[in-house]
């Protein structure tokens, strides 16, 4: 037990560069807190103390802001960032060396009973007020942007951003210079969040200028042949590219 305290007291020096000193993370981290009354709530919950343990993550959610049902397994190294309105579901999974921020959700998309929580494999990083909804896998060391819905699978590595939450183009992903020694991306955004949905609109932007330039060329030569135009001179609306590749951004 204590071996796991020094754990969950040095992985708070490892991912946050405020902590000052282990009576700071002791006293003043509600992620560090939230822990500990996790560790033993899950316990009784495993002895078939059901009721005193749900009291215990009761206890925890008034003193700490963050709900972590009993039930959930949680590995080694886990790290909640500020924590408040963190929720973590009943049959939810989550490996070592993970990171969720403020506002995360792992929760649940059924009233049925039997695994209905996420499942979050080792090195994984949640942004803050991120949803992971349902019983699906997030693979290691995958990273989950801030704000995104996650209803699918999200493959081992990859970048889940948006809602709902879309893969983005694998091998673009930039972390922050600062953060890459320890491993983690904080608030799991890059700088070059390469987003395919963003990157379709722009190509239809692009096409939609080549063939209004297209259909110029053909007014002109048709002009010049003397055909009637006076109904086409003036567009009905005026088409800015470049205003809405701005807003797409």
């Amino acid at each position: 037990m204590f071996r796991q305290i020094r754990e969950e007291v040095k992985v708070v020096f490892d991912r946050d560069p405020a902590a000052r000193s282990v009576w700071e993370v002791i006293t003043c981290y509600p992620g560090f807190h939230a822990m500990l009354f996790h560790r033993l709530a899950h316990r009784f919950w495993k002895w078939g103390f059901k009721w005193f343990a749900r009291w215990l993550s009761s206890v925890s959610r008034w003193l700490t802001g963050i709900e972590i049902h009993p039930g959930a397994f949680i590995g080694s190294r886990f790290f909640i960032d500020h924590g408040m309105g963190v929720v973590i579901g009943e049959t939810s999974i989550i490996g070592d060396d993970c990171t969720l921020y403020h506002g995360v959700t792992l929760g649940g998309t059924s009233w049925e009973k039997g695994k209905r929580h996420p499942t979050l494999s080792n090195n994984v990083v949640i942004g803050a007020g991120a949803k992971v909804l349902g019983p699906i896998v997030v693979g290691d060391g995958a990273k989950i942007g801030s704000n995104a819905v996650v209803v699918k699978d999200v493959p081992a590595g990859a970048t889940a951003i948006g809602i709902p939450a879309r893969v983005v183009d694998p091998g673009v992903h930039s972390r922050e210079s600062a953060a890459e020694g320890m491993g983690f991306s904080a608030y799991a955004i890059s700088s070059d969040m390469n987003d395919p949905v963003v990157k379709a609109i722009h190509g239809l932007l692009d096409h939609s200028v080549e063939v209004d330039t297209r259909i110029r060329f053909v007014l002109t030569e048709l002009k010049k042949l003397g055909v009637d135009l006076s109904d086409l001179e003036k567009p009905k609306h005026d088409f800015d590219a470049d205003y809405l590749n701005r807003i797409v951004d």
